[in-house]
Formats: C-alpha cells, sequence, structure tokens
C-alpha cells in the first residue's frame, strides 16, 4: 500500500526543486508564508510544486503540476519588505493525490514516488554514455566549471548524478519538470541526453555564425581601408567620383534646406557618418535613402491662402449644386483665416452616401483656398507603419503615407484629404486609427513624429478633411477630434440641376461631343426614375455616359451633325427600365406595413410582414436582421400584447399561434433602431384583423410603455419616400426639428404626421 501523507504546499512560480538538491526560493504569497511556519511547527517538511502560469495569484489545483517534491525546510530567514528567503532540500518526489485550500494555507496529500531503475548492462551503459556526454558538453559550451564533472564523479548514487546534471544543465523550467515527472530513470537519462547533445550542437551553430560574421567585418574593413587609399589616388589623379559628388550635392541641399536646426543637423551627423561608410554596403543604402527623404520634404514651403471670399464661394459653386451649409462653413473658414493668421488648420469629416460629392468638394476647397491637394485612402488599412512610418531597420522600410502626402504636394500646408476613414481595420500589426490620432489632433499634430525620419513634422497648417460613409464605425476617441458635416442625398430636382449642369457637359468634353448631343430633361429625370437607385449621382454619371457613348456610335453611323436623346431613345439605349418609380404598395393589408430605413447608400422603404402560424406561441424572425432590430421585434410583440384589450385581441392568438415577422430582401443585413413602430402596428394587424393603410411610410422606436423615441437618417428616409411614390409619412414628434434639412420642393410633396405613442400611429394606419 503506498506511502501517503499531508503536506504543507507551496507552489513555487520560477524554480523547480529537485531531490537530492539544496535551492533558496524566495516567498511573499501570505499562503505560502504560513504553509512554512506550520512546516516549523511540525516536520519541517513540505510540498513543493512548480505553477503553470506563474501570474495566477491564487492557484488551485489545476494550476499546478501534480508530481513536485517533499521537501525538507532548512533555514526560513525574513526580508525588509515582509517576504522570505526559504532554503530547501529536495528530499523524494511526491504525486498530489488530494488538494486541500483552506483560508491560511494550502495543504496537499501525497503519494511518495520513487525513481525506479534496473540494474543489467544497458543501464550501466546509459550512465556511461551519460556521462560521456556530460563531458563533452562541459568542454565545448564552458556553460559548466570542469569541478562539477569531477564532483558529479564523485557521486555514488546515479539518482544524484542525474538530478545534479539536470540542475545545472537545464534553463527551461517546463523541461526540468519534465525530468522530474519521468518514472524511471532510464527515461529521464534518455531526455539529459538528448538534451545535452542539441545543445553541443547548438553551441557550435553559434560559435560557427560568429566566425562568419567575424569575418565579414574584417572584409568590410579591408574594403573601407581600400576605398579610402582609391579615394586619395582619384584626388592626386584629379578624379572625382560620382558619389563623392553626390555626397557633396546632398551637402549642399541640407544646408540650403529650410529644415529646423535640430533637423538639419542631425542630417550632417547622418550624411558624415555615410562618408565613412563602404559605398556597396547595405548600411550606406539605408543612410543614403533616408537623407534623400529627408531633404525632400518640403521644410518651410507654405502657400498663400486666396482671401478672396467672393472668389472661393464662386468656385464652390461652379463646382457643386446645392451643400449650402458645406459651402458656408468653407467660407467661415476662410472668413475668420483673414483676421488669425495663426488659425490652426481644422479637421472636417464629411459623411455621406457614395456619390454625393465629398472627394470632388475636398479638391473644390483646395481650389478656393489656393492651396496644394493630396489625397490618401484609407479603405482596408491594417498597417500602423502605413500612417506612421516603418523603422529603417526593416527592408524596404518607407514614411508613412502623412509624410508621403506631405511630400508629394510639396508644401507644408495642403488641403490633405484622408478618404474613407470609416473603412480602417486593425490586426496584429497595429491600429492605424490610433496612429491617426496624433496627425489629427490639433493640440498634438504640431510635433508629429514620423517612424522612418525620426524627427518632428509641424502638421498644423495642414487642412485635413476626412471622408466616411457612416460614423458608426469610426473610433470616438478619432471621430472626437474631427468636425462632421453630413452630406445627405440628392432630391430628383437636384440631380436633375446637377446632370445637366455638371455631369452632361462634362461627359460631353470628355467624348469631345460638344455640340453633337442633346439631351431633354424628360430623358434625364427617366434616366434618374428608371435606371438609378441612389443617394448619390455615380452612377447616373455612368449611365449618362453610356447615353453618349451610343450616340456617338449613332451619329457615326447614321453620318447626322447632331442626335436629340428623349425618353424612347433613352430606353432604346439602356435597355428596360431597372427600377420601377413610384411603385410602393399603398393597397390596405392585414399584418403588412411600410418602413422607413437609413443605409449607409441612402434611405429606402421596408416591408415589415407577419404571419400567424398553428403553434405555441414561438417568435420567427427572419429576413438578416441584426441585434438591435431583433430587440425591436421583442419590443414590438410585447407592446402589442399590452394592447390586446383596446384592440378586442383574444388571448388564445398569443399561446396557439407562432409569429412570423419576415423584413423582404432575406441577403441584405438590416439594423438600427428605427423599425419599432413598424413592427407594432404590422403585428397589431395580424393579431386584431384590422388592414393596414399602407399610403402610410413610418420611422421611429418604442419603448414597453408604448411611447416613440426619435431616431435619425431623417433627410435620407423621407427623400426615399418620396421617390418610391409615398406621400404620407409618420415621425416621431421630436424629429419635427430634423424637417429643417430637406429642401421646400419635397416638403410640398409630402404630409408629415408626428406621433408621441403608438395609438396615434394606430389611429392613421388601422382602419377598417
Amino acid at each position: 500500500m503506498p506511502d501517503i501523507r499531508q503536506y504543507p504546499l507551496i507552489p513555487l512560480r520560477e524554480a523547480v526543486l529537485l531531490p537530492y538538491t539544496v535551492n533558496a526560493v524566495y516567498i511573499g504569497r501570505e499562503k505560502s508564508i504560513n504553509a512554512f511556519k506550520i512546516a516549523e511547527d511540525s516536520s519541517h517538511n513540505v510540498f513543493i510544486s512548480l505553477q503553470k502560469n506563474s501570474e495566477i495569484e491564487n492557484p488551485t489545483f489545476e494550476d499546478i503540476y501534480h508530481v513536485g517534491v517533499i521537501a525538507k525546510v532548512l533555514q526560513l530567514l525574513r526580508l525588509q519588505d515582509g517576504s522570505y528567503k526559504v532554503l530547501l532540500e529536495g528530499i523524494k518526489r511526491g504525486r498530489i493525490i488530494n488538494f486541500i485550500n483552506t483560508k491560511d494555507a494550502l495543504f496537499v496529500e501525497v503519494e511518495e514516488v520513487e525513481d525506479s531503475y534496473s540494474e543489467n548492462k544497458l543501464f550501466h551503459y546509459m550512465v556511461e554514455s551519460l556521462l560521456d556526454t556530460f563531458k563533452k558538453f562541459v568542454k565545448t559550451t564552458n556553460r559548466v566549471p570542469p569541478e562539477l564533472y569531477k564532483a558529479i564523479l564523485g557521486l555514488e548514487d546515479i539518482k544524484k548524478q542525474v538530478y545534479t546534471i539536470t540542475i545545472h544543465c537545464f534553463t527551461k523550467l517546463e523541461d526540468v519538470q519534465e525530468i522530474l515527472e519521468a518514472e524511471t530513470i532510464e527515461s529521464k537519462i534518455e531526455k539529459i541526453i538528448e538534451h545535452l547533445q542539441l545543445e553541443i550542437e547548438l553551441f557550435k551553430l553559434d560559435e560557427k555564425i560568429k566566425a562568419q560574421v567575424k569575418n565579414q567585418m574584417l572584409k568590410n574593413q579591408k574594403e573601407y581601408f581600400l576605398n579610402e587609399q582609391l579615394k586619395v589616388i582619384n584626388k592626386e589623379l584629379g578624379r572625382d567620383e560620382d558619389y563623392y559628388a553626390e555626397y557633396n550635392e546632398l551637402e549642399s541641399k541640407i544646408k540650403n534646406s529650410l529644415m529646423p536646426q535640430p533637423i538639419k543637423d542631425k542630417a550632417l551627423k547622418e550624411l558624415k557618418k555615410l562618408r565613412s561608410m563602404p559605398v556597396v554596403s547595405a548600411e550606406s543604402t539605408v543612410s543614403r535613402n533616408y537623407l534623400d527623404w529627408l531633404v525632400s520634404i518640403p521644410w518651410g514651403v507654405y502657400t498663400d491662402d486666396k482671401n478672396d471670399l467672393d472668389e472661393a464661394e464662386k468656385i464652390l459653386n461652379r463646382d457643386h449644386f446645392g451643400l449650402e451649409k458645406v459651402k458656408e462653413r468653407i467660407i467661415e473658414f476662410l472668413a475668420v483665416k483673414q483676421l488669425a493668421n495663426d488659425l490652426k488648420g481644422p479637421i472636417i469629416c464629411f459623411v455621406g452616401p457614395p456619390g454625393v460629392g465629398k472627394t470632388s468638394l475636398a479638391k473644390s476647397i483646395a481650389e478656393s483656398l489656393g492651396r496644394r491637394f493630396v489625397r490618401v485612402s484609407l479603405g482596408g488599412l491594417r498597417d500602423e507603419a502605413e500612417i506612421r512610418g516603418h523603422r529603417r531597420t526593416y527592408i524596404g522600410a518607407l514614411p508613412g503615407k502623412i509624410v508621403q502626402g506631405i511630400k508629394k504636394a510639396g508644401s507644408m500646408n495642403p488641403v490633405f484629404l484622408l478618404d474613407e476613414i470609416d473603412k480602417l481595420s486593425s490586426d496584429f500589426r497595429g491600429d492605424p486609427a490610433s496612429a491617426l490620432l496624433e496627425a489629427l489632433d490639433p493640440e498634438q499634430n504640431i510635433n508629429f513624429v514620423d517612424h522612418y525620419l525620426e524627427v518632428e513634422l509641424d502638421l498644423s497648417k495642414v487642412f485635413f478633411i476626412t471622408t466616411a460613409n457612416r460614423l458608426d464605425t469610426i473610433p470616438h476617441p478619432l471621430r472626437d477630434r474631427m468636425e462632421v458635416i453630413n452630406l445627405s442625398g440628392y432630391t430628383e430636382l437636384e440631380k436633375l440641376h446637377i446632370a445637366k449642369d455638371f455631369i452632361i457637359p462634362k461627359q460631353l468634353k470628355i467624348h469631345n461631343a460638344q455640340g453633337k448631343i442633346k439631351i431633354t430633361d424628360g430623358a434625364i429625370l427617366d434616366v434618374i426614375r428608371h435606371y438609378t437607385k441612389e443617394a448619390g449621382v455615380r452612377n447616373l454619371e455612368r449611365e449618362i455616359a453610356s447615353i453618349i457613348r451610343k450616340g456617338i456610335r449613332e451619329i457615326l453611323r447614321k453620318k447626322i451633325e447632331i442626335i436629340h436623346i428623349n425618353q424612347k431613345i433613352v430606353e432604346k439605349y439602356l435597355g428596360p427600365h431597372k427600377y420601377l418609380f413610384d411603385t410602393a404598395k399603398k393597397n390596405k393589408e392585414i399584418g403588412v406595413s411600410t418602413g422607413l430605413a437609413w443605409t449607409p447608400y441612402g434611405g429606402d422603404i421596408l416591408q415589415i410582414e407577419v404571419a400567424l402560424l398553428p403553434g405555441n406561441g414561438k417568435l420567427i424572425i427572419t429576413g438578416h436582421l441584426g441585434d438591435v432590430m431583433k430587440e425591436s421585434v421583442n419590443i414590438a410583440l410585447s407592446v402589442a400584447k399590452s394592447r390586446s384589450d383596446k384592440y378586442q385581441i383574444p388571448s388564445y392568438k398569443f399561446k396557439e399561434y407562432d409569429i412570423h415577422i419576415h423584413v423582404p430582401e432575406g441577403a441584405v443585413p438590416k439594423d438600427g433602431p428605427s423599425a419599432g413602430i413598424t413592427i407594432t402596428i404590422a403585428l397589431l394587424s395580424i393579431f386584431s384583423g384590422i388592414p393596414v393603410d399602407n399610403s402610410y411610410a413610418m420611422t421611429g422606436e418604442i419603448i414597453l410603455r408604448g411611447k416613440i423615441l426619435p431616431v435619425g437618417g431623417i433627410k435620407e428616409k423621407v427623400l426615399a419616400a418620396v421617390r418610391s411614390g409615398i406621400s404620407k409619412i409618420i415621425l416621431p414628434f421630436e424629429n419635427k426639428k430634423d424637417l429643417t434639412e430637406i429642401p421646400k420642393e419635397v416638403m410640398n410633396k409630402i404630409q408629415v404626421y408626428f406621433v408621441e405613442d403608438i395609438d396615434q400611429v394606430a389611429d392613421l394606419t388601422l382602419k377598417k
């Protein structure tokens, strides 16, 4: 029967104790100190085991190795900081059978484990092989003194020899623990021999590499002296190598540059180091590229801003129709700039659907200011070094996109467009959004440091403009440093004006078809209504370009001077209508309601459908809905149940029927807190049997008490309703202020009903 005894447990973080060895450990945890005190008062023996994770403060049975050592406490010394230094002697291996965690200390029940081996010729051969390998290890690596080998030979017990070699030759705790856990002396010897042979080979390889490096250094020194001799010979002969002339040219550029003096001193110091390097060395290339970048930065170069407000306004109106709020903000900046010359460059973020003119607006701002323009796309950027630059030690290192843009602009105060900032990503290479904080913060960017240049750049005069399709994907710290200006989608009338005044003249010029093609207003409206479905005008421009190309082909085939494009010709050129205009279902249906939705690409309408199926009250949701919208479904169902008496809904309908809620176009993800009242009305309709008047479109979030909360994206949603032919719109009362952003020609086409609770919505839409 195995000998099982109870001992106080001492879990060690950074040490493994072995039998027949003496080791000093430092103890600071209260339970471990108490365990030693208990051992002092009793048998002076404790059980020592290694923690699997050294960071765990209160280890459990699963956090320690179960094979450890029964040890004797030789000395316990209290230190000034309250911890203890303990001298321990390993006695015998043991395996934990039971783990006891008390308030004061840890205890374990331990089964003693013998280190067994077989006395035969093979075993004696293994012992000789172990001692020979250890002797070779001592001579080859010089990691342990030769005296240790003699001392180990003097040990009569093979167990002591094995454990003594282990404690002096193994560095990783896991390897020492593996030796301790090995069941037999034979298996321990095998592992030790394998480890020692590997260490010997690694040491030989390391020495070989060092010798190669030394030879290479001697070769480089030889090349240096030969190059110096060649330089003197060329000088005596009146010759000058090209690279020496380049060095002189580089020195001239540095001295004539407007870079700050500390940076100039750094550049001259780097040049001095470059002159002493062998021309063919890799370090020479790195240093030369660094200096080329340093002198290519337009230090001290600033363009003069235009102060003519009328001219700036004229440029903005020439390039963009509408966008009055944006233009007003730009003119305000120019006006303030005239009075405050040291005004720091603002950081503006244009947010809106694709194709509304965010990027082209930034170009117009640069022209109106008289500044140079540079654009950097951030879409899909994952590496922080793309913003801050790579360290010079990396192969192919380059400055970040900020520095590259400044160099490209040729001035220190350009209009700098950071496009698609909402599409930044991050991974193991860093977070580019965090790297942008320093560049976009007016309080920090005066001292922006690129990792490649390693010098400070003043970005405070740069006019940073960012663009995004949506705000929610931009990290909050980054969004907090920007002034957000929303660019909503265009109305039908605005698209007509943009097509006539901007797109068509531009495309006619590109295709060299001025005066040869005329497009009627009816044809343009037909393209807007039936061939595009977008908030912006990007697809509209593509379709118009397609019409012009087909018109040119017909002019050349029929050999005519001019062609007039009307609605019939549009359908001939572009084919059958892609989208139907004014096609929203306005009839009355039970269980179907019309909602208004916002997307990053503009507004849209959603038909919420509800069906009752025989069942047991199970809720089925389809249509690729996000978590927020699923929560709205559950709240809407609770609101509908709470109003069952008012709308005479039998209670059995909630228990004996499954409720299936579906939002069409299931492949398109949908989410957001604005479909609450739409879902509630559809549920009240299906339960009560009262049809929904779908001439109304609605948006708003609901709470359990039936109150309606305000939502965002009102302009986009209203435009979507008008585009679909809906004139009656139900909005939360608190969204009344948002109607000021909607053009008058749109407001004249709609009738808005403001509501504060779901009963008001039901009174409008649920009519028998």
